[in-house]
Order: structure tokens, then C-alpha cells, then sequence
């Protein structure tokens, strides 16, 4: 089992950045792909960007494609989302998640030992 913490939601201005992690312990943290996850009040939690297990290869919805960036530090076992041009539509709790399964596939039931989540609000 994998335990997940994530850290460094906020409020910020529209257009402004923040930089979200995702700290794992428990098994072998490079093992598995991990996925960041989003969920909005009153929506459905929706695919943010997933990465693979040695951090070479990326996917990303195409609403935040080219405004965050993923990326991986196995030997810190440690996730980060570099959020940059922050939109008020962003706003949500944020959650990371690991499969052991395919990370291109970003269906949220796929992924499991989801984190507590983090807030994240962006305002006008």
C-alpha cells in the first residue's frame, strides 16, 4: 500500500502560479505512474496530468496542456504540479493518485490510494 500526502494549494490570482506535491510512502514509490486528479464543487473529478514511472513520458488534459507541467523525483518519492497562468476555472481540490496499471489510461478508476486532497482557489 501506498499513502499519499499532498501539499501547497492556495488562494491565488488569476493568472498567477502555484506549485502542488504529492508525497508517497510505503511501497516503492517508482513502481507506480501517478496521475493528479481535480474536482471542482458539484462536478465530477476530472483528469489533471499523469506521468510515468521513471518520469520520461507526460500526458495532460487539454484544459491545462501548456499552463502545468508534472514531473517526478523518485528519489525524494515525490510528485509536483507546476500550475502557471492560473484561470478561476481551475479552482478545486486537487488529488494525486498511483496505478500500477497503464498511466495513459486517465479514467480516475484506474488510479487508487488516492491523497486527502488539497485546495486550490483561484480568484479574479
Amino acid at each position: 500500500q501506498v499513502q499519499l500526502v499532498e501539499s501547497g494549494g492556495g488562494l491565488v490570482q488569476a493568472g498567477g502560479s502555484l506549485r502542488l506535491s504529492c508525497a508517497a510512502s510505503g511501497r516503492t514509490f517508482s513502481n507506480y505512474g501517478i496521475g493528479w486528479f481535480r474536482q471542482a464543487p458539484g462536478k465530477e473529478r476530472e483528469f489533471v496530468a499523469t506521468i510515468s514511472r521513471g518520469g520520461a513520458i507526460t500526458y495532460y488534459a487539454d484544459s491545462v496542456k501548456g499552463r502545468f507541467t508534472i514531473s517526478r523525483d523518485n528519489a525524494k518519492n515525490t510528485v509536483y504540479l507546476q500550475m502557471n497562468s492560473l484561470k478561476v476555472e481551475d479552482t478545486a481540490v486537487y488529488s494525486c493518485a498511483v496505478t500500477s496499471g497503464s498511466f495513459s489510461d486517465t479514467r480516475p478508476t484506474n488510479f487508487g490510494s488516492w491523497g486527502q486532497g488539497t485546495q486550490v482557489t483561484v480568484s479574479s
